[in-house]
């Protein structure tokens, strides 16, 4: 009898295990493969059936209360999911992580902010700040900050060009939330990079305002003081299956100028139409060039120098009749 009863009750316990494996397995599958102590004493899972686990290699600690499932190896996903568990409820991805999460640009880095001081786990690097709940949000099940503050942060520890690149990132993907990246500079007026971001406000407003007109006038004012030929202008365009309407037209050299304003071609769905338009253009044996206010603005000796090598290389290329 007595057999039989420890027979049940193993019977029990090897259920019990297999219930709380799957309940685990369950769990890591949503927090790509990490989970956390605090979680699986909420699973009805104690610190005698976590030790029984990582000693036959079901867990693997990542950190000090923070396990991987299986003893597999984490993704950088997993890792970030590591760091967040590791430091507690307030902690946030930041600076490069945020950025990544955010698709604004590659790393593996795991930056974390938390609102005091702590240990940094290994491979993660700790900043503390206490953050407004307007500068942290949610992005692919991760808490993070928003896509301004994390700008913000980026200018702390990165060179300006990446900063810039990521903040035009930001725009093409159209990522936007309450707290714009002006705001951000009127908060922290003093905070570490804060000139950084304000060069890259200064630099997009460049040509914010500027309509069609005053662009093609800027462009033929550069094409007459360089002696070149003077373009058709807003002139219709054939190829096999569209016509299109192009800004400035050379027809002889085959050559075509596109003025890309900010207010007309700064959305994603304007990016793609564009491209779309360049191609099928280029394929009828058309070249075409896009030139931006900001280029006219600042850099006009290079529009220059370029355009009359297109005009000449366009007439040295032409076929013989």
């Amino acid at each position: 009898m007595s057999a039989e009863i420890d027979e049940t009750a193993d019977i029990g316990r090897q259920r019990r295990s297999r219930y709380d494996d799957a309940a685990i397995v369950a769990l890591a599958e949503r927090q790509h493969g990490a989970v956390g102590r605090d979680q699986l004493a909420a699973l009805g899972i104690g610190e005698g059936a976590i030790r029984y686990r990582l000693t036959c290699g079901r867990l693997y600690e990542i950190h000090r209360g923070v396990y991987a499932v299986g003893g597999r190896r984490l993704t950088v996903a997993g890792r970030r999911q590591a760091a967040l568990l590791a430091l507690g409820p307030a902690a946030v991805l930041s600076h490069r992580a945020a950025a990544a999460q955010w698709g604004l640009r590659r790393s593996e880095a795991v930056d974390v902010t938390v609102p005091r001081d702590r240990r940094a786990p290994s491979g993660v690097v700790v900043h503390r700040s206490i953050l407004p709940a307007d500068e942290i949000t949610e992005r692919g099940g991760f808490a993070v900050t928003t896509v301004s503050r994390t700008i913000l942060d980026l200018a702390a520890i990165r060179p300006l060009h990446e900063v810039a690149k990521a903040a035009d990132e930001a725009e093409r993907l159209r990522l936007g939330d309450s707290l714009s990246l002006a705001d951000v500079v009127a908060r922290y007026p003093g905070t570490r990079g804060i000139r950084k971001v304000r060069a890259i406000l200064t630099d997009a407003r460049i040509g914010a305002d500027v309509t069609r007109s005053e662009l093609e006038d800027r462009f033929l004012r550069l094409v007459r003081r360089a002696r070149l030929p003077r373009p058709q202008t807003n002139v219709l365009v054939e190829t096999a299956t569209r016509t299109y309407e192009c800004d400035c037209v050379w027809r002889e050299e085959r050559l075509i100028v596109e003025l890309d304003g900010h207010a007309s071609h700064g959305t994603r769905r304007a990016y793609e139409s564009d491209r779309e338009r360049d191609r099928a253009l280029n394929a009828a044996g058309w070249r075409t060039v896009r030139i931006t206010w900001r280029q006219l603005h600042t850099d006009p000796e290079s529009v220059r120098r370029d355009l009359r090598a297109l005009l000449s290389s366009s007439r040295s290329t032409k076929p013989l009749t």
